[in-house]
């Protein structure tokens, strides 16, 4: 009987062991996929961020659709001001400011411009191609609708969003955008529990399930949840 119940317990203990191995080893294997997978999310999303960033610029508000911005990154054009001159301490006392000495220039009125020292003063606007200037370098034109796909998704887009908030002291409206990516769409396929338990601790913490830049709840100077 002794022996029977040694063996028993042999086996629990062995079962045990392996138990616990198996589910180490799960945590490690989830951990390490979900850490390759959201480096990739992270470059798409900072990319999302500096292509939305230029938009709201030239727009005056943020991008909520994913095509509408890839037709900015591949067309659109960003305002590139020539500088000529600096305004002195003295033009600045006596009330002249840059706006004010671009109109005085404007008008070509010589005698104005020389009575307001503004003969070196110069503005001039032009405009360069958003893909050229800001992606060419990392990625082909083709790439660029890529950057909308989330990274070990089935193809899925980052979900977009735009909100504008109002400072009822000031007035002043500031608009705001996200964009993100589930925790379901990228980690979907991996192990189910863990996938489950890492949801689970996220919303104990009130945090966002998955990666996202920006919020349309509050002011974070677009940050990643993650930085």
């Amino acid at each position: 009987m002794k022996h029977v119940f040694r063996a028993l317990l042999i086996c629990a203990i062995c079962v045990l062991g392996y138990m616990c191995v198996t589910s180490i080893t799960s945590v490690i294997e989830f951990d390490k996929a979900r850490e390759l997978r959201e480096t990739a999310i992270k470059k798409n999303l900072i990319e999302i961020r500096k292509a939305q960033i230029e938009y709201q610029k030239v727009k005056g508000v943020f991008c909520a659709n994913t095509d509408t911005l890839v037709d900015f990154i591949l067309n659109g054009k960003l305002p590139v001001v020539l500088k000529e001159g600096t305004l002195t301490d003295e033009q600045l006392k006596n009330g002249l400011t840059e706006e004010k000495a671009l109109k005085i220039v404007k008008k070509g009125n010589m005698k104005e411009i020389i009575k307001n020292g503004l003969e070196g003063f110069r503005r001039d606007t032009s405009y360069v191609n958003v893909y050229e200037t800001l992606f060419a370098e990392q990625y082909s034109r083709e790439d660029i609708p890529n950057l909308m796909i989330i990274p070990y998704s089935n193809n899925e887009k980052f979900l977009m969003d735009t909100a504008r908030i109002t400072n009822y002291n000031t007035g002043y409206v500031l608009p705001l955008f996200e964009a993100c990516a589930p925790y379901d769409s990228y980690l979907g396929d991996l192990d189910h529990q863990q996938l489950v338990n890492l949801k689970d601790y996220q919303t104990k913490l009130e945090r966002y399930c998955g990666l996202k830049v920006g919020s349309v709840t509050e002011s974070n100077n677009h940050a990643g949840n993650w930085e």
